[in-house]
């Protein structure tokens, strides 16, 4: 009998409220779309499967780590098409082909347009759920980094213009001295908004909200 690999728990990421990792499958094959859906259920992922590239499309975008697993041919928009859009609004939904009729030129246009794997049928059990593994790794990875973006933009924008203008000179080395003189406004008012700044932007470090300001690509200013 198979060994299932263990799974991650994501539940205990409050970030992410539907935090139960999903595996997509396009597949237009039933028997495969049913077997694939048994194999992730028993793994301890949430299964949904489509028969075809638009009904996936159609489908509300998923805040939980998740992953794609996609036949190459399919009718309508085949597989490589439908990785091209996935990849413009979904970067954090990595891809896993599958295929009965694999080539070296497909699966090189596939890995070099950013697939994590490519399978040819048949693929063993245990080969499908470590590339799953992998790329739900993946895309933790990077729906934590887009909700920790997210959550670092609310708070810049709830500081006022004034605070911004601080903010972008304080991160570029500037003595608050050096800020009053950029802004003309006196030094104990610098330091106000600074310290509102701070609070605002959660954080009593000068060098993480420098880390937060180039997160947020907030460009250097000098004299």
């Amino acid at each position: 009998m198979m060994k299932l690999a263990s799974v991650p728990d994501y539940k205990s990421r409050s970030a992410m409220p539907d935090a139960l990792p999903t595996v997509f499958v396009v597949d237009d094959d039933v028997s495969v779309r049913e077997s694939l859906e048994l194999l992730i259920r028993t793994a301890g992922w949430r299964p949904e499967t489509f028969e075809f590239a638009q009904a996936f499309l159609d489908r509300p975008r998923l805040l939980a780590p998740s992953c794609l697993v996609l036949d190459v041919s399919l009718p309508g928009l085949n597989g490589l098409d439908l990785q091209k859009r996935v990849a413009a609004d979904r970067t954090d939904m990595p891809i896993i082909f599958i295929t009965g009729h694999g080539n070296i030129p497909i699966s090189v246009q596939a890995m070099k347009a950013g697939a994590v794997e490519f399978l040819t049928k048949p693929f063993s059990d245990d080969d499908l759920l470590n590339a799953i593994r992998q790329a739900l790794e993946r895309s933790e990875a990077a729906l934590g980094h887009e909700l920790e973006i997210q959550a670092l933009r609310e708070r810049h924008d709830s500081l006022s213009p004034r605070e911004r203008e601080v903010m972008a000179l304080v991160v570029s080395g500037l003595l608050n001295k050096q800020v009053g003189g950029e802004l003309d406004i006196s030094e104990i008012t610098v330091k106000a908004h600074r310290g509102r700044v701070m609070r605002k932007m959660k954080t009593r470090s000068l060098a993480d909200l420098v880390n937060m300001a180039a997160k947020l690509g907030i460009p250097a200013r000098h004299n």
